[in-house]
């Protein structure tokens, strides 16, 4: 499994140089359509090579999603935080009632009780 994953890698390293390399000529991204940002007075622009952008593209939209995700799973993570605690106050009580009906007992029942 260790060499498919290497193979994975290794494959995906030249597939993202040899499309760096495809694509190394120069575009420019504004921040606002030309007509807006004549009208708002914004003429914010950078050139950056095509290879840059699209990766870069890629990666804003994994992170995007990572946190998308993150925040759409927040109901599971608090319903089960919310279900962990009730099962460890049901075991304390569980404990505790345990302890009580014990004292009643004699011991050596009480220790019959806890091995089965």
């Amino acid at each position: 499994m260790r060499y498919i994953r290497y193979a994975f890698l290794a494959t995906l390293g030249v597939v993202l140089i040899s499309v760096a390399l495809a694509n190394r000529g120069m575009v420019t991204l504004n921040l606002l359509p030309e007509p807006l940002a004549q009208l708002l007075g914004m003429h914010y622009s950078i050139s950056l090579p095509l290879f840059v952008v699209i990766l870069g593209s890629i990666i804003a939209g994994l992170l995007i999603g990572f946190v998308w995700e993150w925040m759409r799973e927040y109901k599971i993570r608090a319903a089960a935080g919310r279900a962990e605690r009730e099962l460890q106050q049901t075991k304390r009580e569980v404990r505790r009632l345990k302890g009580k009906s014990e004292e009643d007992k004699d011991e050596v029942l009480a220790l019959l009780d806890e091995a089965s």
